[in-house]
């Protein structure tokens, strides 16, 4: 479970709150990234005749490791947030806090607002697993274009995690989304081009080839 357990500590950062917790709980009021649902839902293929191999990685491959590093040891104050104040909003917190270590601060600001990308990702065939946040649609059931997040609620009710934590996903042929519930693998051709609109930034844009319901057990990611 590495990629749930290094990422709730990105829905923590996020969020503003601390919890003993390591993994999030399923439970219809909060499902969770983890699906113990083993849905039978065939793979959408964008381009069939197009045979490719893709190589499975972590979200956190996409990230400088400074980045990282600073985003999984935050600073003191954010311990000290009360749960549902004013300052239980990320960006009141981050523009109000005050703390002697300054240069922690602005470490770890950076990094929630960083653009910085892997270089060596750009061209690469990827499968990745993820939540969908829809942003343009085809008609009214397809999807054309989405952000792909690493966590439940990014972007919609929840902050957005750090922009070279998102990908901007374009399909062609749209693909039809039953919930935004299910975490899905993701698969195509990954590349360094930045995306911004309303909801969110994205340090990475990726075409999509295919996409498939996330089951347990079915990957490295267990």
């Amino acid at each position: 479970m590495k990629f749930f357990v290094i990422f709730f500590l990105f829905f923590l950062a996020a969020c503003e709150k601390p919890s003993p917790k390591s993994e999030l709980t399923v439970s219809p009021e909060n499902p969770g990234p983890i699906s113990t649902k083993q849905d039978s839902t065939p793979a959408q293929v964008q381009n069939p005749a197009e045979k490719q191999t893709f190589d499975e990685i972590y979200w956190e491959e996409l990230i400088p490791q400074d980045d990282l590093d600073a985003i999984l040891n935050p600073p003191d104050y954010i311990a000290q947030v009360e749960d549902g104040s004013a300052e239980d909003q990320l960006e009141n917190t981050i523009q109000s806090a005050i703390n002697p270590d300054k240069s922690t601060n602005e470490v770890y600001e950076k990094a929630l607002v960083s653009t910085r990308i892997i270089e060596a990702m750009d061209g690469r065939n990827i499968r990745i697993p993820g939540f969908i946040v829809p942003i343009e649609f085809i008609g009214e059931k397809k999807v054309a274009s989405f952000f792909l997040v690493p966590y439940f609620g990014a972007c919609l009710h929840l902050p957005p995690p750090p922009p070279n934590q998102i990908i901007y996903v374009v399909s062609e042929e749209g693909i039809t989304l039953e919930s935004l519930y299910e975490p899905v693998w993701i698969s195509g051709k990954l590349s360094t081009q930045l995306f911004e609109d309303e909801t969110a930034t994205s340090a990475y844009t990726l075409k999509l080839v295919e996409m498939s319901i996330y089951q347990d057990g079915d990957s490295n990611y267990e």
